[in-house]
């Protein structure tokens, strides 16, 4: 039976970190070693980890998830790594599904949870919508990906010492490059199998500010593999981002040239919505007519958002060398004449 090794970067995530302790306790999975890679919090994560009885390390300053992780993992012995993020309380089984599947498909070099789509703390409206919006795109990519999801993740500690650490330059897409790293050489499997619950972004502007940013700082990365990641991001999913941006100028229309334009906009979004339709139905069977209402008004600004992030990223990339190598190290360095 191999030995796991939980590791749980955690940054001023009290408020859930009692939570996902108490969650990786009770697996059933019985031979786990648990770590605390605290990334400076200014919060009592520290005192929360350590009254449950879990060792924990606390770094002296903030430096991102990535190298939070490479510390738990340079400090613990498991042969499986499980990583688990600080607002995420794992399913009773997961660690034990995550091994035997590891166990039983030797090619496949990583393990990654989907997560349901009932917010695990906030439940406000944004986290409903989160939820349910996260939960939909990562189910329908189950299978074989490129795109990694270390909110629940169990890595052969083999193929992390072959493949390398997670980039410590990278503060909020570790995942997409590790992911493209590693699913080069091995399968990278997103499974239902392993479940959890996720203590969503509940309020709408820190949500659309990391959306953007993250779609900003994808642009150098798939500018150099000319093509999205698999598992999350689909060509429909990205057309219906555009779509939906094309009719913000669209709106002019009608007051231009009479009210009858006014379908083009509305025949924008109508499109726009069934590039993910599957998205809306679901919404609407869990949470009914009312709140799809506020569903679409939200993923609406959510597409927008994602839009003007590649816009940026794009720009960005045209003008800094800085940013069009963020991720050199990803890529094999080709001989030179």
């Amino acid at each position: 039976m191999p030995k796991v090794s939980v590791i749980v970067p955690s940054y001023n995530y009290a408020a859930s970190l009692h939570v996902c302790l108490r969650a990786i306790a009770a697996q059933t999975y019985p031979e786990i070693e648990v770590l605390v890679v605290d990334d400076h919090s200014t919060d009592d994560s520290v005192a929360v980890a350590r009254a449950l009885g879990v060792r924990v390390i606390a770094l002296p300053d903030n430096g991102g998830c990535g190298r939070a992780r490479n510390v738990g993992v340079a400090n613990t012995t498991g042969d499986i790594l499980f990583f688990v993020d600080a607002d995420v309380a794992m399913a009773p089984d997961a660690v034990a599904e995550a091994v035997a599947l590891l166990e039983a498909e030797p090619q496949v070099g990583a393990v990654c949870g989907i997560e349901d789509p009932e917010p695990l703390l906030h439940d406000t409206l944004v986290a409903r919508y989160r939820g349910l919006q996260y939960h939909h795109w990562s189910a329908s990519g189950e299978g074989n990906v490129t795109f990694l999801f270390p909110a629940m993740c169990a890595i052969r500690r083999r193929v992390y010492t072959e493949i390398g650490p997670f980039n410590p330059a990278l503060k909020q897409t570790e995942e997409v490059d590790y992911g493209y790293r590693l699913s080069r050489r091995h399968q990278l499997r997103l499974t239902s199998r392993v479940r959890g619950r996720h203590d969503h972004d509940h309020q709408l502007l820190p949500l659309l500010r990391k959306l953007f940013h993250r779609a900003r700082l994808r642009i150098p990365l798939y500018a150099r593999a000319r093509r999205f990641a698999t598992g999350f991001e689909t060509a429909a999913r990205a057309w219906g981002s555009l779509i939906a941006t094309a009719a913000l100028p669209a709106l002019g229309l009608p007051v231009l040239f009479g009210p009858w334009w006014l379908l083009v906009p509305a025949g924008l979004v109508a499109a726009s919505v069934a590039a993910d339709r599957d998205l809306y139905v679901l919404a609407h069977r869990r949470r009914g007519p009312v709140f799809l209402m506020f569903f679409v008004a939200v993923h609406f600004l959510v597409n927008v958002t994602i839009t003007a992030g590649v816009a940026a990223g794009a720009l960005q990339w045209l003008v800094s060398r800085p940013f069009r190598q963020l991720y050199d190290g990803t890529f094999p360095v080709e001989a030179t004449a």
